[in-house]
């Protein structure tokens, strides 16, 4: 079992970690901004569906193949960049299409958004990487299970995932609200959005270990 102390300080540290800017966060925003809280709320359930693949490979070990391997690294990264580059390519090419909330929260808009989020966090490295150096330092070998302490705070790192990237999409969505009304509006925001999202493509890209 986990110590309290170590619980209440994995939870202040990971809500911080989650209010940084990142790829993740950054795409949430854009889609609470340009489509709707719908679209921002299910596209996080699929960024944090793919914590679940990062905490389980941590657990299991998994995750040292990317910290010691330069190709298994390097060839997740550009699969990654790569996905980053197509979502905004589609937002740029799309840019002058009318926002119609009927289609964009349509069940198989919001599966495909879904699919997006999942995809993203998955076929991003750092993420393993980055739990694998984050997750231990909560972890007591004489409480138990190592395997269960990690799933455990993998689990509750999902839980304030959650919130506090769809806070953070229904934010950008007050926030756009009034402006979206204009269809140059949503226009500038699509290419912004594909801006934002090339530019963490190449941040990605040519990122190390």
């Amino acid at each position: 079992m986990l110590e309290l102390s170590s619980i209440y300080l994995f939870i202040a540290t990971s809500f911080i970690l989650c209010l940084v800017p990142g790829p993740d966060n950054i795409y949430v925003l854009t889609q609470g901004m340009t489509k709707s809280k719908k679209a921002a709320f299910v596209t996080t359930l699929g960024l944090t569906s793919g914590i679940t693949i990062h905490t389980t490979a941590v657990a299991f070990g998994i995750s040292v193949i990317f910290q010691t391997s330069e190709i298994a690294f390097n060839l997740v990264k550009f699969a990654g960049a790569a996905y980053l580059l197509y979502i905004a390519y589609q937002a740029f090419k799309y840019r002058n299409v009318p926002l119609d909330l009927s289609i964009q929260n349509s069940s198989n808009e919001l599966k495909k958004l879904y699919i997006k989020g999942f995809i993203m966090n998955v076929l991003n490295p750092k993420v393993s990487i980055f739990f694998l150096a984050f997750l231990p330092q909560f972890v007591t070998p004489s409480n138990g299970n190592i395997p269960i302490q990690m799933i455990t705070l993998g689990v509750i790192f999902m839980t304030l995932t959650i919130i506090t990237f769809s806070l953070i999409g229904v934010t950008g969505n007050i926030l756009s609200k009034k402006l979206l009304e204009k269809p140059s509006i949503v226009k500038y925001m699509n290419i912004l959005t594909s801006f934002v999202l090339g530019g963490l493509a190449v941040k990605l890209a040519l990122s190390s270990k």
